[in-house]
């Protein structure tokens, strides 16, 4: 087994005792199984730009926040400083995540540390102990297929009230552990309220869980709970415990196309008339 070298600082520095063995290889990061003292955990290592495969990353940034003026020009300019910071920013996205996810008692695993280029964090297991399987390995009945969306939908719902989307959720970023489902992978995390792209992200991670169940479950593919959880979030209604219907009222009235007109047109006179005046004044120095 190869094993990667940004796992040699964690030794060194104690917060790792031995590797267990590799776990996966995805698009984005290897992970491994790992010993830390009697406790048994996960080392999820972070590929570099040029390794990874996730080549969405513009869109999923966008509305993140970078503090220091100095980083966000360099990032901007995409110089090596700037590739640098944009690599920093997108592992810390996750770890961010899971923090700010947990406290708000989404289901997710518990991260201890990330630090060059590896996030510690909690290893979810099953009933017997062993590493939880991902969803698309689970074999489903309909009615646990209903229950599973139930519940999943309720988790997306948590995640949107702590401002957060996941952006990339389907079956595969999704463990069964022992007392239920849990999200992982979550590196391309979006801020809600800060990102142009928020409400078709959240709609896509709802149809996705909608095309996996609905095939074991096929009345959850007649449902519309993305758009009625998005536009329960604008009116600022949606809660954590705010029952969905899967439905969403939509406004049939006809629209009165000549109101639309007159505001357009009464709009042109009032910016035309701030020209002229502004024209008057400058005139008039």
């Amino acid at each position: 087994m190869k094993i990667s070298k940004r796992l040699a600082p964690l030794f060194e520095e104690g917060l790792i005792d031995e590797v267990i063995g590799q776990l996966m290889s995805g698009k984005e990061a290897t992970v491994f199984v790992v010993r830390s003292g009697e406790s048994t955990r996960c080392a999820k290592v972070y590929k570099d730009a040029k390794q990874r495969s996730f080549r969405q990353a513009t869109s999923y940034r966008d509305g993140r926040k970078v503090k220091n003026s100095r980083q966000a020009r360099a990032m901007e300019k995409g110089t090596r400083y700037g590739r640098q910071m944009q690599e920093a920013s997108w592992q810390n996205a996750e770890v961010d995540a899971l923090f700010r996810l947990a406290n708000a008692g989404v289901r997710v695993p518990q991260p201890y540390i990330c630090t060059d280029g590896v996030l510690l964090m909690e290893l979810v297991v099953d009933e017997a102990g062993d590493v939880a399987p991902r969803l698309n390995d689970v074999d489903l009945t309909e009615a646990r297929a209903l229950e599973l969306h139930a519940l999943l939908l309720n988790q997306v719902v948590r995640m949107l009230c702590a401002g957060v989307i996941h952006g990339d959720l389907s079956e595969y970023n999704i463990l069964l552990a022992a007392d239920g489902p849990v999200i992982i992978d979550l590196p391309q995390a979006v801020d809600a309220a800060g990102n142009n792209e928020a409400a078709s992200m959240l709609k896509r991670d709802v149809d996705n869980l909608a095309a996996y169940f609905g095939r074991f479950a096929p009345q959850i593919l007649t449902a519309s709970y993305g758009a009625e959880i998005w536009a329960l979030f604008e009116a600022g209604l949606l809660h954590v415990d705010t029952e969905l219907t899967g439905r969403i009222e939509v406004d049939a009235r006809p629209v009165d196309l000549d109101g639309v007109l007159q505001e357009l047109e009464a709009t042109r006179l009032e910016e035309d008339a701030r020209v002229r005046r502004q024209r008057e004044l400058s005139a008039g120095r």
